[in-house]
């Protein structure tokens, strides 16, 4: 297994979410696997440590997965990236800020959704767009950003998935942001089913239980 979000051979792990769990006979999509995964994680504490990502989790989904660290208000640059990233960019991604894969009319974009995600905290779902021009084909491409926290408490860590469709064609790819959608993390977390309120036509009304009387009698004979 290729490790990829791993701490080294003798960290310790929080709860670790195998991602065959949420596959109903058909495969889901990544973006919808790490989202999957991240709910999972979420607790009365708020979102996920990163401490608790583990690639056995997202085992399937790592060539499109990349964790970022916060570096200023909103900045963030790769701690790790998967292989499609790289891809994308015709370069090693790591250590390269988020903005770099954005046209620069885009970049302020970027930077106040980024800012939301760690901020409030929330989850960010972008659709993304790249124009073509200079040998390359128009590619879309879909982004996830979910929050984590530091091993110091603080949300200033994203998990995070990025998913084009198409021909790559001549890199790098740099794309705008047709839409965005931002919900922030507290609405997943106390999200509650409603009761739904009980139908009365067809109930019959309760009575109480008695309990059957005895028939049977007991007779004694006596003799002289």
């Amino acid at each position: 297994m290729k490790t990829f979000f791993g701490n080294g051979s003798g960290s310790s792990f929080g709860k670790i979410v195998a991602m065959d769990r949420f596959d109903s006979g058909r495969s889901l999509s990544p973006i919808r696997q790490a989202e999957a995964y991240w709910t999972a994680l979420l607790s009365g504490d708020g979102v996920p440590m990163r401490s608790q990502i583990d690639p056995r989790g997202l085992e399937n989904i790592l060539e499109y997965t990349f964790v970022l660290e916060r570096i200023a208000p909103g900045l963030a640059r790769f701690r790790l990236a998967g292989s499609h990233l790289n891809k994308l960019a015709g370069m090693e991604v790591r250590g390269m800020p988020l903005t770099a894969f954005f046209e620069p009319a885009a970049r302020d974009q970027i930077k106040d959704v980024l800012e939301q995600v760690f901020a409030q905290p929330a989850i960010a779902n972008l659709t993304l767009e790249s124009s073509g021009k200079l040998g390359r084909v128009q590619l879309q491409a879909r982004m996830i950003l979910l929050p984590l926290k530091s091993d110091l408490g603080d949300v200033s860590r994203v998990l995070g998935v990025m998913v084009s469709d198409g021909s790559i064609g001549a890199t790098p790819r740099r794309f705008t942001i047709p839409d965005v959608n931002v919900q922030p993390v507290s609405d997943v977390q106390f999200a509650q089913p409603q009761p739904q309120p009980v139908e009365s036509g067809f109930a019959e009304e309760q009575k109480q239980y008695k309990r059957p009387g005895s028939h049977l009698r007991l007779v004694v004979s006596r003799k002289d």
